[in-house]
């Protein structure tokens, strides 16, 4: 039987329902337009899930503007707004994703859960600058590109969450050739090598 904890979160109902419903959605698109890998679809709620809920967690507080980059199957942007939807609903959420069948998806999520998202059909460097609080990206590229995609949407305090595998610390000494932050290792719950990273204060060198 399902439970609220299997989301990895003490949420309300109304947000397991929410999340419940995404989670049906995927599994219903993912053969047509592969929002994600085959196999992780048995364990889609750790693979994917909990692993964005623990982005929720490292949230600024009071932040107003989340971005949420290369969304693709909505991870984790889409798991966020859900979240914030109960926790944080003055946040407003938008998911860029240039692929047009995702952004449909996209859509669909917000508009079957209830949740009220911008979702923009285009490419990031293309975008007029978010000035955003919190700015998001998983498995979209290398860590040194992802500072490149932030630092013009980011506003002066905000902060980048990467979720990030085992090749971690390689990308984190690429990009300080490039780069000066901040940045907060939080081991991750749903991979012994993997981490998110928390970073601010973004400058080129």
């Amino acid at each position: 039987m399902s439970t609220i904890e299997e989301f990895g979160l003490n949420v309300s109902r109304e947000t397991f329902e929410r999340l419940t419903i995404y989670e049906g959605l995927l599994k219903k698109w993912n053969p047509v337009i592969n929002l994600v890998s085959k196999s992780s679809i048995a364990d889609l709620r750790i693979r994917h899930f909990i692993d964005s809920t623990q982005v929720f967690s490292l949230m600024p507080e009071g932040a107003m503007t989340w971005v949420d980059i290369g969304s693709g199957g909505g991870f984790p942007g889409m798991v966020c707004a859900i979240i914030c939807a109960e926790k944080s609903p003055n946040t407003a959420f938008h998911l860029v994703e240039s692929d047009m069948r995702k952004a449909t998806f996209l859509r669909s999520v917000a508009r079957e859960a209830g949740v009220t998202v911008q979702v923009h059909s285009e490419r990031i460097e293309k975008m007029d600058s978010f000035n955003a609080d919190v700015l998001s990206a998983r498995a979209l590229a290398s860590l040194d590109k992802l500072l490149e995609f932030s630092t013009p949407h980011l506003q002066k305090n905000g902060v980048a969450l990467f979720p990030k595998g085992e090749s971690y610390k390689s990308e984190l000494k690429q990009a300080r050739e490039n780069w000066l932050f901040d940045c907060e290792e939080h081991q991750s719950t749903t991979g012994s090598n993997s981490v998110i990273l928390r970073i601010g204060n973004i400058h080129r060198v």
